[in-house]
């Protein structure tokens, strides 16, 4: 073994075959369960850190999709649409000065149930004035003229398959018909929002003389978003001051901090740090699985480790080959680990509807972790080298 070792550090100085390789590659069944021990850390981090991304993004999927310069809520609600303000506010922000249009966004929740003898469910319902551009969504945009018709709805491709095979036969028949809040209404049209992590099952879009004919002429007192877009030129800060200034009872926000309430609301649930914890245990995982193969590696080959230091090899030279064995072990580990999530997060996403797909930087996110996480462990194992004596070999 002796002799066999100093052979193979004989070829790598000479680039043909690197020690650290032929170390792991000398015990095939030990190097496969270690990748196993790492595919498997990887795809719980990956697992992880996507549905805390998935968390964090389903949060602003609403407020993304909104057009518009300011936006008006209830002080008190926690995420948008969780209460309402009454409209005369939004009346009295529209004549600030700077303010071009105002338009009220309703939010309310529905029963939905695909025909009478399905289960229902919860579907989140959202109305205005198709006259106005309330919506970013394209598809809403162009098909917005669909909504006058009485009894007409839009609905979201990417809402829970439990409310029925709505797209498939809309691009069958053209049309689809369902029940929200016991009362049939016609699909005339297709889009795509999604939905929070926590926060509705399912979305549909009317017309705001749907919308009261569905919940009542009172319904359309309470807004759940005031929606103003302002004058060319108009000095945003200047506006929201001004609105503040003399329109009580409202909360005005600019998109980006629309977007910022959201998640502050998301983030204030459990959700977030067990998602975090999760990938934390994911890296402890990997670091006591490369731990394990590295020290063993090491007490397996550690007359062979004293030989090289008998013959001048020093102590660093030799944390060198144990930290390209665990370079190694990490990228051999995160191919499969990178595949294998890829797959689940397709899976998922089929069985959720909700939008989980590999992101570029959580890829990147999770190599920098597996690579930290296997130099962490080959800087412990290497602890075991300061054994290796060359008396001990002569």
């Amino acid at each position: 073994m002796k002799f066999l070792a100093l052979k193979s550090r004989f070829k790598a100085r000479h680039g043909e075959r690197p020690l650290a390789w032929a170390q792991l590659s000398h015990q095939k069944v030990r190097l496969i369960v270690a990748m196993g021990g790492i595919t498997f850390a990887n795809v719980l981090i990956f697992m992880q850190l996507g549905f805390r991304s998935l968390f964090t993004e389903g949060a602003t999927a609403l407020p993304e999709s909104i057009a518009g310069d300011l936006f008006l809520v209830n002080p008190s609600t926690r995420f948008i649409g969780a209460r309402g303000f009454d409209r005369i506010r939004l009346y009295q922000a529209a004549s600030v000065r700077g303010v071009a249009n105002s338009t009220p966004l309703y939010i309310e929740d529905g029963v939905w149930a695909y025909s009478q003898e399905n289960i229902s469910f919860q579907a989140r319902i959202y109305a205005f004035n198709p006259k106005q551009q309330v919506f970013r969504i394209p598809e809403v945009t162009q098909q917005a003229v669909k909504l006058n018709l009485p009894g007409s709805l839009l609905f979201d491709r990417l809402s829970r398959s439990s409310f029925g095979p709505i797209p498939q036969q809309f691009a069958e028949k053209g049309y689809a018909t369902a029940f929200l809040n016991q009362r049939r209404l016609a699909v005339v049209g297709l889009f795509n929002m999604g939905n929070s992590f926590f926060i509705g099952e399912g979305n549909v879009i009317m017309s705001e003389a749907n919308y009261r004919d569905l919940f009542g002429e009172e319904a359309l007192k309470r807004v759940g978003v005031g929606i103003l877009t302002l004058e060319p030129g108009a000095d945003i800060a200047a506006v929201k001051a001004g609105i503040q200034a003399t329109v009580p009872g409202v909360e005005v926000l600019t998109h980006a901090e629309l977007i910022a309430k959201e998640l502050k609301f998301q983030e204030s649930t459990p959700a977030g740090p067990i998602f975090s914890f999760g990938a934390i245990m994911g890296f402890v995982i990997g670091v006591v699985v490369v731990y394990q193969v590295l020290y063993a590696d090491i007490s397996d080959h550690l007359s062979e480790y004293a030989t090289l230091k008998a013959i001048g090899y020093s102590d660093l030279a030799l944390l060198r080959v144990i930290l390209q064995e665990a370079l190694l072990l990490g990228i051999l580990g995160f191919a499969p680990g990178w595949v294998t999530s890829f797959f689940m997060y397709g899976l998922l996403a089929h069985i959720t509807r909700l939008e989980l797909v590999m992101r570029l930087d959580v890829a990147v996110t999770v190599l920098i972790l597996t690579l930290i996480m296997c130099v962490a462990s080959a800087a412990i194992a290497s602890n075991k080298l300061r054994s290796a004596d060359p008396a001990d070999v002569f």
